[in-house]
């Protein structure tokens, strides 16, 4: 009798003291480290992580970037696989959606047949297209069309493939960063730095692998764009001549 009133009140005792244990072991285990298993860029200073993204981007040779871009006023639609020696994709606006295809210097564009009768002689739409301006669009509609390099929409153009310029305009955020919350992108788990308290923009930076830029939300309301497939490499080819129409020194309707 006497030993099993002793483990009675032994067992007794035990029990709020394996309590109060369980609870500090589910207290302490909230808090565990948040950048266990990653690359340990969460740990940095905001400009240090900044820093890094853009150091990792720097030495990446190509990059798939999609989302919404907004260039003075005009809103573009982008999904865009870009490398040093060029890139190819397709760019929407408002009003037409068409395809790019650079190989190195060489800048090919391809569009339906409304994209070019609306093309005016400054390289806008136009309100009605002409007689010519049709018979012109019905010959290039679904052609890989040369774009020269002296041609006023050249270097606007080509600037959607150009993969240094892209990142360098695009991966810099402004006033002061700060870091921000955890998240994922792409199942990618991620840490936001912001500029300007949000104002400047938002980056996200890969915390798993390298740590490169996932996500951009531009200042000032500019877009949204995904940058993906980091160091994936792709076949860029110049079109077959059967499929290419090169109009010299200017686009139709260019001007003189």
């Amino acid at each position: 009798m006497t030993l099993l009133l002793s483990f009675e009140r032994a067992r007794r005792a035990a029990f709020p003291v394996a309590l109060c244990v369980g609870l500090a072991a589910v207290l302490t285990g909230c808090a565990e480290d948040p950048d266990e298993g990653t690359n340990g860029v969460g740990k940095l200073s905001a400009a240090q992580i900044e820093k890094k993204a853009q150091t990792a981007a720097g030495g990446a040779d190509s990059v798939r970037l999609s989302g919404a871009l907004v260039v003075k006023g005009e809103t573009y639609k982008l999904n865009m696989r870009l490398k040093e020696t060029g890139g190819m994709g397709s760019v929407s606006s408002k009003d037409s959606t068409f395809m790019l295809l650079r190989v190195g210097d060489a800048l090919y564009l391809k569009a339906d047949a409304g994209f070019w009768s609306h093309t005016g002689e400054d390289g806008k739409e136009s309100a009605e297209p002409s007689e010519s301006d049709a018979e012109v669009a019905g010959k290039l509609q679904d052609k890989y069309v040369k774009i020269p390099r002296d041609d006023p929409s050249y270097q606007q153009m080509s600037g959607f493939t150009d993969m240094k310029v892209l990142l360098d305009g695009l991966l810099t955020l402004h006033g002061t960063v700060a870091k921000g919350d955890r998240d994922k992108i792409g199942g990618v788990r991620t840490i936001k730095i912001t500029g300007g308290e949000g104002d400047g923009g938002t980056l996200d930076v890969a915390l798993e692998g390298d740590p490169y830029p996932l996500q951009l939300v531009r200042a000032g309301g500019a877009g949204t764009l995904t940058l993906a497939d980091w160091g994936k490499d792709f076949a860029l080819e110049a079109p077959a001549k059967g499929q290419t129409v090169d109009y010299g020194s200017r686009l139709p309707g260019g001007g003189e």
